[in-house]
């Protein structure tokens, strides 16, 4: 299949800035009368600053690693909640972290984690899958349940795929004409599937979300991806973690305001993890609409 044009997000510790061009024009529009408002010092700054919270963005966090400093990946909010399905439908497959892996990095290949609506012919989707090819049809392939489901059962059916690297299932299942383009994404696929599958510990964050305005009904959409309506109670470590940071990727569209697992608590307003009590195993959530 053709490729997707990826592009490796950025490494390392990340801030957001607004930039100078911005704040000139809100501070030109000021001086010049050009907007009406009342010129409270609340209102002054955030028109040149913008919101305290930033944009909207996530990032994934490996383990720290011996005498080592974690390695970080940004992500959209939009790519953050396409792996999490990915992810949650590997879960609920009951396919390993390795599959996982494959699938994200295929992903992030063909179309950046972005359920596209373009491609090479009829190649649609987060894994530019072709109508044409018996992937199904193009409704189908736009969902990104459906997309991954589709992804894992044609990986499934690679002889001795548990065995091969992560370039090499992918191409399998992908038949991409730069066979070696998966490479490049599998460090940050890995990072992200570790994160997403409960492996690493509050691996995933994100901040600057806006939850009051859910766009879908949470138990449907665990039900559809994860499996279950059983999200809040006592979780295994992993299926905690990684319900957990299901919750904080599909916060915006699921309206999650708060995520409390194992000690930690994750809000939107904060926009992280931090300790907030004894490793108890229980979670439990808050979302911006009664539920």
């Amino acid at each position: 299949m053709p490729t997707g044009g990826s592009r490796r997000t950025r490494r390392g510790p990340t801030r957001h800035h607004r930039g100078r061009r911005g704040r000139g024009r809100a501070v030109a529009a000021l001086a010049a009368g050009a907007v009406v408002v009342v010129a409270t010092p609340v209102t002054i700054w955030l028109l040149v600053h913008g919101s305290p919270m930033g944009p909207a963005s996530c990032e994934v966090t490996s383990a720290t690693p011996a005498g080592g400093a974690p390695t970080t990946y940004s992500l959209t909010v939009e790519q953050a909640r396409n792996a999490a399905t990915i992810t949650a439908v590997g879960i609920r497959m009951g396919l390993p972290d390795h599959a996982v892996t494959i699938a994200l990095a295929a992903a992030l290949q063909e179309s950046k984690l972005r359920s596209v609506s373009y491609g090479d012919r009829d190649s649609l989707g987060l894994f530019q899958q072709r109508p044409s090819q018996g992937w199904g049809t193009a409704a189908q392939i736009s969902d990104p349940v459906y997309a991954s489901t589709a992804f894992y059962q044609r990986l499934r059916s690679v002889p001795g795929w548990e065995k091969l690297s992560v370039t090499a299932a992918a191409q399998r299942v992908q038949h991409s004409a730069a066979a070696r383009a998966y490479a490049q994404w599998e460090g940050e696929a890995r990072v992200a599937a570790a994160a997403l599958t409960g492996e690493t510990v509050a691996g995933l964050t994100c901040s600057g979300l806006d939850v009051s305005h859910p766009t879908g009904d949470l138990a449907d959409v665990a039900q559809a991806e994860l499996g279950t309506r059983a999200l809040r109670g006592t979780h295994s470590t992993a299926s905690g973690w990684a319900i957990s940071s299901w919750l904080v990727a599909r916060a915006a569209d699921l309206g999650v305001s708060r995520v409390s697992f194992d000690g930690r608590t994750w809000t939107a307003e904060s926009g992280r993890w931090a300790k907030t009590g004894g490793a108890a195993g229980v979670l439990s959530l808050q979302r911006a609409a009664a539920d």
